[in-house]
């Protein structure tokens, strides 16, 4: 019979141990750190089709998803840009310069619908007539409406032909956004 006896030093063998695992933890941390830090950038991601200017267009798909989340977290979007296309609504409470953006929400089977877009201002919005189809690139800014709501602050706007995809739907339960992120 053959019986090998090994000395360990138990104190040198529970520092490099220990050492090892602070190191490992450290790495982790910042690891998480990075991802916490570049994910909050107030950027919108690639499945939103975020162009190379900066510009998350919105789709018909999204579109209530977006105009919801923004609505509720309106500091988290301010000066972000998004475009997006719709139709020149007005109420008689509106400033000469503002209107709203807007789709028609789909609300029932039966076609009930309801208005639903964002409040956008711009100074030569008396050149555009209710009704009418068009295609803007604006900043979400935070604005006053009877309450704190987000304000489209127009940097580009152009008519269009009404879309295929007229109507929109209600927000569904399968978008779940981050903070700062659409």
């Amino acid at each position: 019979m053959f019986i090998f006896n090994v000395k360990v030093n138990g104190s040198k063998l529970f520092k490099v141990f220990f050492t090892f695992i602070i190191i490992l933890m450290i790495i982790i941390l910042c690891t998480v750190f990075y991802k916490v830090i570049s994910g909050s950038n107030k950027s919108f991601s690639v499945s939103d089709n975020l162009d190379s200017s900066g510009v998350c267009k919105i789709s018909a798909k999204n579109y209530t998803n977006i105009l919801k989340t923004v609505h509720e977290n309106i500091d988290n979007y301010v000066g972000m840009k998004i475009k997006f296309t719709g139709y020149v609504y007005r109420v008689s409470d509106l400033n000469e310069n503002q209107f709203v953006l807007a789709r028609d929400m789909i609300i029932s089977s039966d076609s009930q619908f309801l208005v639903v877009g964002f409040l956008s201002e711009y100074e030569k919005a008396k050149d555009f007539s209710d009704d009418t189809w068009v295609t803007v690139v604006g900043e979400i800014q935070k604005g006053n409406y009877h309450g704190d709501i987000p304000i489209l602050k127009i940097i580009d706007i152009s008519k269009c032909e009404k879309p295929s995809e007229e109507y929109v739907y209600p927000p569904d339960e399968s978008y779940i956004p981050t903070s700062g992120i659409l």
